[in-house]
């Protein structure tokens, strides 16, 4: 479904902000992986999540989703197989739009929207539907602008958002990391259940290592551009905190030092 072969990127070269983000990232992904992704602040997680989406293009590599090669496909083309939920709740959606107007827009990702977004009657059934299905009454709230959400409301709609059109790929990028832990926790239970009963294929970042354990059929840790940690379903059920800490130090040969890692 998805796979990096070689994949390298370098910010500012030749000049002395030269940044390597990424080094010959190899990853495949097949149908339904839920991947976890974790790593320390200038690992190359979002490097990778941005290369994935297409806001980047690859200095080196090949990247392919579903067998089709996308390294010269934009960012707005490739959105009809990539769906992404931000850290920030204020990003992936329009403030100024009410709820309905954001799922409608959701609702044609990847296609020509034109200037207005039609909702016939089937279609707000549909949205109520879908909202509905989260569970903590939004569909009573369609005509609400988005900006009058809550951090956590407003995580929820971009996570119905992002997965509206069933993506190829869905990528999470921390985004539980802003909210307060009950919302974040909401969150996660959300994503766990729309991800199972959607059989999405997920990359998901996060700085809690006990979440990245928790969650999903395969974990990979990152360090300075590299993939260092590849850890299958096999061996995942059997991780624990320590355990991976342990062998981020062996593989890396230092500690994690990171003031934003939540170990449990």
């Amino acid at each position: 479904m998805l796979r990096l072969q070689h994949v390298s990127k370098l910010f500012n070269p030749g000049t002395a902000d030269e940044k390597i983000a990424l080094v010959g990232a190899n990853l495949d992904m097949k149908a339904g992986d839920f991947v976890t992704v974790i790593g320390s602040n200038g690992a190359g997680k979002s490097t990778l999540m941005n290369l994935i989406s297409g806001v980047y293009r690859p200095d080196t590599g090949d990247i392919h989703i579903d067998g089709q090669p996308v390294n010269t496909v934009s960012e707005h083309r490739r959105s009809r197989w990539v769906g992404r939920v931000f850290q920030d709740p204020m990003a992936g959606t329009a403030p100024r739009m009410t709820i309905e107007e954001n799922l409608a827009m959701a609702s044609l990702r990847g296609q020509h929207r034109g200037l207005m977004f039609a909702v016939n009657r089937k279609k707000r059934q549909l949205f109520q539907s879908e909202l509905e299905h989260l569970g903590i009454g939004l569909e009573h709230r369609m005509n609400a602008k988005v900006g009058l959400l809550s951090g956590g409301e407003r995580q929820a709609l971009s996570l119905l958002m992002a997965t509206f059109t069933n993506p190829q790929i869905l990528l999470l990028d921390e985004h539980t990391a802003a909210l307060d832990p009950s919302r974040a926790e909401l969150i996660t239970r959300l994503t766990e259940r729309i991800v199972r009963e959607k059989k999405l294929t997920t990359l998901m970042v996060t700085h809690n290592m006990e979440q990245a354990i928790r969650l999903g059929n395969r974990l990979i840790m990152m360090d300075k551009g590299k993939i260092i940690l590849d850890v299958k379903e096999n061996r995942k059920q059997d991780l624990s905190v320590a355990g991976l800490l342990g062998e981020f130090e062996r593989i890396s040969g230092h500690t994690l030092a990171d003031d934003r890692m939540v170990l449990g």
